[in-house]
């Protein structure tokens, strides 16, 4: 049994994991942590994290990157591994963390969903057969009209997964429409569509003469990544101190 604590256990994807956790014989939420304690909840809830006095195996951060340095500060201090699903980290905040995972164990993905980590692994495979033989790389993301981003971080986590096996040869092109030239075989082209209420869909397209492969995931619900999330709390529970990803969950 995996004891879990959800720091933004209030907020949508909080209520998601405590959800799917309901239904998971093989963890349990112990605690969550939130500014406001203004639901019922199954498990206590505590505004200052340091009030926290619950053992636990894991934590899970789904709340902002404002305040994350004294989350850190508490997993170090309790030796509690911590899963970051929070976003928009600066610089010196993801300084902060990778200098804690010397200290705790941390798990920090651009997308917690297991789907879009297999893919990952599936493109930069792909990549290393085809890149050399002719295929040029393109990237179509989709995401709802209210995404303030583009293109989105998992976009370029798609990109960087090829990138990094090229010695980082390819550049990345977001727009054609100001410049009229021909492609350059060592540019990875990622484009941005917004609309509706698409949750996000990615494709990762490998044209080469005369054949074209499409490595495509779709998300129908923001639910994929809370089940990441608990996936990867099971993982990470004993871990030693280190940096850790969704692809050391995947192998």
């Amino acid at each position: 049994m995996t004891k879990i604590i959800i720091i933004g256990c209030n907020g949508r994807m909080g209520q998601m994991i405590t959800d799917i956790v309901a239904d998971d014989k093989d963890a349990v939420i112990v605690a969550g942590i939130d500014i406001v304690n203004n639901r019922e909840n199954d498990y206590p809830v505590f505004t200052d994290i340091f009030d926290c006095d619950v053992n636990a195996d894991v934590m899970i951060d789904v709340s902002s990157s404002n305040g994350i340095e004294e989350r850190m500060d508490y997993a170090v201090d309790k030796q509690i591994p911590v899963i970051i699903c929070s976003t928009g980290l600066s610089q010196e905040q993801q300084r902060y963390v990778t200098e804690t995972s010397r200290k705790v164990a941390v798990l920090r993905s651009a997308n917690m969903s297991l789907g879009i980590n297999l893919l990952m692994k599936l493109v930069k495979e792909a990549a290393k057969k085809l890149a050399d033989n002719g295929f040029d790389i393109e990237i179509v993301e989709k995401h709802h009209n209210q995404k303030l981003d583009a293109p989105s971080g998992t976009a370029l986590a798609l990109a960087d997964s090829i990138n990094e096996e090229f010695d980082d040869r390819y550049e990345y092109v977001y727009d054609r429409s100001q410049v009229r030239s021909k492609r350059n075989k060592d540019e990875i082209g990622i484009s941005a569509v917004r609309g509706g209420t698409i949750v996000g869909m990615h494709d990762v397209i490998f044209a080469g003469t005369d054949e074209v492969i499409t490595l495509s995931h779709t998300a129908y619900s923001r639910a994929i990544f809370a089940k990441g999330s608990v996936v990867a709390a099971k993982f990470m529970k004993g871990k030693d101190a280190g940096y850790y990803d969704m692809a050391d969950v995947l192998m």
